[in-house]
């Protein structure tokens, strides 16, 4: 089994305009849509559609939980989430523009996860996972989700020994990396927060930093990524595309790849695979719509290099 950990889900409401929302006039909203936010949800979307079974977890506000669950509903992700009485999960706004490429994105905070449900959520771990389970953390935590919170989610996960899988950000990202996970996804810009020395180059620093991590994937955006793995580091090359929103695009890969490792796919086709469900992604103008077929046609137009080590 899969289980996808989203600790600050979302509700995304996606605004659609002609033009780029500009200041003192009215923008209006051509048409508007739902879908399920946080990067955990989104992965879990991803498998789902590689029919693998999964199952996200997570805290979720009892207000409007109905909402929320009619959308995974729809997107057939299978759910146990905890609930807090009381709360609203948050909403985050996604404008999109039919005149440019890419998106705005305003997130709510969320709400404080109560002792009780952090507690709770690390005895739901314990009852589930599985030595030969794989666990996805993904995503931002929550108000007062502190790092000693994290700490103790990912040392609860660890000791199941089952596969994990990190996709968070900052301190949370460097304490995952100093950890030692099975899977971490930082781009361009959060890699800077755990590179062991910066007079060395980045591939320099991955060989060194897999070590303690199996997968280490940075990502590029639209020019592709590096990834790590066993004293190896492939530069991958993605197609190029006519991007409408990269919202997204991220979780697309995690979900990708990580589907490839639960098929125990080589490398360069997990790869392949992931990078072209990404660049489908990004094609497509909502959160988290991708298509199959044109991930089929686009991994062929992948080129994966090895990095020699200087």
């Amino acid at each position: 089994m899969i289980y996808t950990v989203t600790l600050n889900p979302a509700i995304d409401q996606l605004l659609f305009v002609k033009r780029d929302i500009k200041k003192r006039q009215a923008n209006r909203i051509i048409r508007s849509e739902w879908d399920c936010g946080g990067k955990g949800l989104h992965v879990s979307g991803v498998l789902s559609k590689f029919s693998i079974k999964n199952e996200a977890l997570g805290i979720v506000g009892s207000q409007n939980r109905a909402q929320l669950y009619g959308i995974l509903s729809e997107k057939q992700i299978a759910h146990d989430f905890l609930v807090q009485q009381g709360e609203q999960t948050r909403t985050s706004f996604v404008i999109i523009s039919g005149e440019s490429s890419g998106s705005i994105m305003m997130p709510e905070g969320g709400f404080a996860v109560s002792d009780a449900n952090k507690i709770a959520l690390l005895e739901q771990v314990r009852q589930k996972v599985t030595q030969e389970d794989i666990v996805v953390i993904a995503g931002s935590p929550p108000p007062e989700f502190t790092l000693a919170d994290f700490e103790t989610l990912l040392q609860t996960v660890k000791a199941t020994g089952c596969f994990l899988a990190c996709d968070v950000s900052g301190e949370y990202l460097r304490l995952a990396a100093r950890l030692g996970v099975d899977f971490l996804k930082p781009n361009e810009h959060e890699i800077q927060a755990i590179l062991l020395d910066e007079a060395e180059t980045l591939t320099e620093n991955m060989r060194k930093l897999a070590k303690n991590i199996g997968y280490l994937i940075v990502s590029l955006g639209q020019h592709g990524s590096y990834c790590a793995h066993e004293g190896r580091v492939y530069r991958v090359i993605a197609p190029s595309v006519t991007e409408k929103n990269d919202t997204g695009a991220g979780d697309c890969f995690v979900g990708a790849f990580i589907a490839g490792i639960s098929e125990h796919l080589p490398l360069p086709e997990i790869l392949k695979r992931a990078t072209g469900c990404s660049a489908s992604k990004v094609m497509h103008a909502d959160s988290s719509t991708f298509s199959l077929v044109e991930a089929e046609i686009l991994k062929e137009q992948v080129t994966i290099i090895e990095v020699e080590e200087m």
